[in-house]
């Protein structure tokens, strides 16, 4: 309260007592030029200059600050701030300052927010576009010429179509990559979790992959052979989504004869670490802040010789951020890179 009525009433108080003390003066004065100076009457008509000043001052100096911070409230209520507008207006300057200070920092910090998120979204709109633009024109392209006459060659014909199917297997590719990712930036996407063996997972994608990397004469092998199963808590389906995400990256960036490790180690109690390593080209320094970025590549030349959608990294690490685990990665060039994430360990008498 004492403080409240510092801050309230400070300037009230002190021009009050200017004026009492200055109008009891010129009284006391008045009295002992006509010789009839009484002093109790210079006090008393003090005190009641002071509070007549007082209140009088108060009144004026509320009303002249309300009407001029009532507008400044107004104002700054159009921009629809709950948390400047839903508070009670104050006339004291401190506390105004504070709040319009507080208001104006919270307003830019929204600003950047929303100029980042602007920038944002073009550069996702450019991407997806050139992204989209590729095999679509391909196809187009293709079926042009088929239309053109050389639809009537069976060899060209066959040829062809075969291209053009192609082209759409990887528009749907892109389609659905750009899908998944949609759903788990928003939250859409609920992950069932239940308990599974990672090594077991692990083998099934390997089987996957093993003629995609047979092209590129790439083994893919774990680190030692496991005789145990190690059971982990996750989305089955979105871990195999990552494994295999991370093991197409390796065999598409390998080189050939080369070799893809896979390893699952113990790293706390109640969590293991699953680690893809190859001895393929690597990633320079300067790309790896940014390979988790939507459509990012390290190859940015304009043929991108490897496809894909450009989304594998961003998905990997939206699924095992979902999990509330934990994604890295180490590379160096000319010698491989590793990408490892972690998992939360289920007990083998787990239900």
């Amino acid at each position: 309260m004492a403080v409240a009525l510092k801050k309230s009433y400070r300037f009230a108080i002190r021009s009050s007592l200017f004026i009492a003390l200055a109008l009891a003066a010129t009284l006391a004065l008045l009295l002992f030029v006509f010789n009839r100076f009484l002093w109790y009457i210079p006090v008393i008509f003090a005190l009641a200059a002071f509070i007549s000043a007082f209140f009088i001052i108060q009144s004026r100096v509320e009303r002249f600050i309300y009407r001029r911070v009532k507008k400044i409230y107004d104002d700054v209520s159009l921009l629809e701030s709950s948390s400047f507008s839903s508070k009670p207006i104050t006339t004291d300057m401190k506390t105004l300052t504070e709040e319009i200070e507080k208001f104006a920092k919270d307003k830019k910090i929204e600003i950047d927010t929303l100029k980042i998120r602007e920038e944002y979204r073009r550069d996702f709109l450019g991407n997806v576009s050139h992204e989209l633009k590729t095999p679509l024109f391909t196809v187009q392209g293709y079926i042009l010429t088929l239309l053109d006459g050389a639809i009537n060659d069976k060899r060209v014909r066959e040829k062809y179509l075969k291209r053009a199917s192609k082209g759409v297997e990887r528009l749907i590719y892109i389609v659905k990559d750009l899908d998944m990712i949609t759903k788990l930036e928003s939250g859409d996407m609920n992950l069932v979790k239940e308990k599974f063996d990672i090594i077991d997972l692990i083998k099934n994608v390997f089987e996957l992959l093993e003629m995609r990397a047979s092209k590129k004469e790439i083994t893919l092998t774990f680190d030692i052979e496991y005789q145990e199963p190690i059971y982990v808590l996750g989305d089955v389906e979105k871990i195999q989504q990552v494994v295999s995400n991370l093991l197409v990256n390796s065999i598409k960036y390998g080189h050939m004869n080369g070799t893809t490790e896979v390893s699952v180690e113990n790293l706390i109690k109640n969590r293991v670490i699953v680690r893809v390593t190859d001895n393929g080209e690597g990633i320079p320094k300067q790309h790896i802040p940014r390979l988790f970025e939507r459509f990012y590549r390290v190859d940015q030349s304009g043929s991108r010789k490897e496809g894909g959608s450009g989304l594998g990294l961003a998905i990997v690490k939206h699924i095992i951020e979902a999990h509330g685990e934990k994604i890295y990665v180490e590379s160096e060039e000319d010698v491989g890179s590793e990408f490892s994430f972690t998992l939360e360990k289920a007990e083998n008498n787990e239900a």
